[in-house]
């Protein structure tokens, strides 16, 4: 599947050009760029239907549970199926099953069918769905890369998303208000615009689903008769086995689980109270900062796909993580809008670099019939700790804001403290070099 790289020796260049060399890969970005930006008119066309049917944002909030409760749970049991078939057939599978949910959700919108207690069933079944889309998702790009375009291929897919998240919701909102002008002109169902978003939807599905179905991945995993006969629940305990009994898995995943509970947090609750308490733009300022954050995360994203070395892995995390610390820590004193967008752009650079340092080294150190598995404990480290992350940041901010900020800042530098004196941060590219000779 690599013929189109060629001889070791082609190994030049940046490796954001060599990774769009494969075939399979440009499939498999074109399918899932275009398939989430079809997930961005979803997520607007269904919160606008249900804040127009209901008037109730605690509806609207039940909506989003439903999706997201299943959607963390699930990932455990996706990256079990991931390991046992593979990502591609997870994927695809998913994939045609959310096609064909967003078909049928289309035609009760266009004939005015559609009730409250619908969204309640399909945010259930679309939550469960994802859980299994998700860990393969993140699975699946070893199966179409050398290691040596791991980090490049990466890069370009966590770019695209950072892209497509940016503009998605401008034009889901657009195509909504513009059909629903239209269909308030015309005899047209009233809710035409959200039934033309959920079909675009539908559309992007359809086209993840031909791109899927034409890629050739080698195969991730050797299935030997234990783990044919294997079920979901001992294949999750294994995996659960194996990343507590590597200490550089145990430490990666401890590491990843602290940063989202120490910055997710912070930075959703309490970037817009600063801008609401302190700064004189109010709802301008928390744009400005947040829009920083993501312009810093996507050239972050850019510079680890253009980057060629994967050597000292152990000190960059600790010195980002100290880095992350500091930004954090300087927030929580900021007094203008545009000292809180450096820091933040400071900070979202240095995010988007090291996660995808992070998860091309673990995609690379993970052996090929665990992937799927340690890639949904990734997963519900992120998803699972935000919510609590945001009702402790919401709890503490309500006394100090700044205070929040600091407390965060400091426990972060604490971490960075207890990185260092870590065994494996010295290791980290010996083990990675171990592994990849012997052909992980």
């Amino acid at each position: 599947m690599f013929e189109e790289i060629g001889s070791a020796g082609s190994l030049t260049g940046s490796p954001l050009v060599r990774v769009l060399r494969l075939r399979d890969f440009r499939l498999l970005w074109i399918g899932q760029a275009t398939s989430l930006l079809g997930d961005h008119f979803h997520f607007i066309a269904i919160s606008w239907l249900v804040l127009q049917l209901t008037n109730d944002p605690l509806a609207l909030g039940m909506v989003l549970a439903l999706g997201g409760v299943p959607r963390a749970i699930f990932t455990l049991i996706g990256g079990a199926i991931t390991d046992r078939f593979s990502p591609r057939t997870v994927m695809l599978l998913s994939d045609l099953g959310r096609l064909a949910l967003t078909l049928v959700l289309a035609v009760l919108v266009l004939t005015g069918a559609m009730q409250v207690w619908m969204f309640y069933g399909f945010a259930l079944i679309f939550g469960v769905v994802s859980g299994f889309f998700l860990p393969a998702s993140m699975a699946i790009l070893p199966t179409v890369t050398r290691p040596e375009e791991l980090q490049g291929g990466n890069a370009l897919v966590q770019g695209s998303s950072q892209l497509v998240s940016f503009l998605g919701p401008m034009l889901a909102g657009g195509v909504i208000a513009w059909f629903a002008h239209f269909g308030a002109a015309s005899t047209a169902s009233p809710q035409l615009g959200v039934g033309v978003a959920l079909l675009l939807d539908a559309a992007t599905f359809a086209i993840s689903v031909v791109t899927l179905w034409l890629i050739q991945a080698r195969a991730a995993r050797q299935t030997g008769a234990a783990a044919a006969q294997q079920d979901v629940w001992q294949a999750i305990r294994q995996g659960l086995h194996y990343a507590w009994e590597q200490p550089m898995l145990r430490s990666l995943l401890i590491l990843i689980a602290a940063l989202n509970l120490l910055i997710v947090g912070p930075l959703a609750v309490g970037v817009p109270v600063l801008a609401n308490q302190r700064l004189a733009e109010g709802a301008a300022a928390f744009g400005i900062i947040m829009g920083a954050y993501a312009g810093g995360n996507l050239l972050g994203i850019v510079v680890a796909g253009m980057v060629r070395t994967t050597r000292a892995t152990g000190l960059i995390v600790i010195l980002f993580v100290t880095f992350f610390g500091a930004g954090m820590m300087a927030m929580g004193w900021i007094t203008t809008t545009w000292a809180g967008a450096a820091i933040m752009a400071a900070l979202g650079l240095g995010n988007g670099y090291l996660s995808i340092r992070l998860i091309t080294y673990l995609q690379r150190r993970t052996p090929p019939d665990l992937l799927g598995r340690i890639m949904s404990l990734i997963l519900f480290a992120n998803v699972g700790l935000a919510p609590l992350s945001q009702a402790i940041a919401g709890a503490l901010s309500r006394g100090s804001v700044s205070w929040l900020f600091f407390g965060a800042g400091v426990a972060l530098v604490g971490v960075a403290v207890w990185l260092a004196l870590q065994p494996f941060v010295r290791t980290m590219d010996r083990e990675l070099d171990v592994t990849s000779s012997l052909g992980t």
